[in-house]
């Protein structure tokens, strides 16, 4: 159901390098450009896309307060090495790798612009 996400940006640059770096380790590469304002990302196997931007109406971007991105992994130690990345490329910790629940495994982060997100996998 969902197509993509976007979440905003106050610097375009230094979060296309963390998304690189982070993206990675779930299969994740640059798959479009738009503008020089708008990086999308895939993994080549699901239709929906990732992608970060610069506000379009020129203000500064901000996080929604509730408001969560989660990202699939493949298995636990994806999430792993996706928060780790995450952390060591400068994101803030929200939550390390462990089990919620029986049979959710996740970790949480935020970005540099304090954009919240989740790596998980079910099962």
């Amino acid at each position: 159901m969902i197509g993509y996400v976007t979440i905003g940006t106050n610097d375009y640059e230094r979060a296309r390098k963390f998304y690189d770096a982070v993206l990675a380790g779930l299969g994740g590469k640059r798959t479009m450009e738009f503008d020089n304002r708008l990086q999308g990302y895939g993994n080549g196997t699901s239709p929906v896309m990732f992608a970060v931007a610069r506000p379009y109406d020129g203000k500064p971007a901000t996080s929604g307060n509730g408001t969560m991105v989660a990202l699939a992994a493949p298995s636990r130690e994806a999430v792993d090495r996706v928060y780790a990345d995450a952390i060591r490329h400068g994101a803030r910790d929200e939550g390390a790798p462990g089990l919620r629940g029986d049979t959710f495994y996740g970790a949480y982060f935020r970005d540099m612009d304090g954009n919240k997100l989740c790596v998980f996998k079910m099962g």
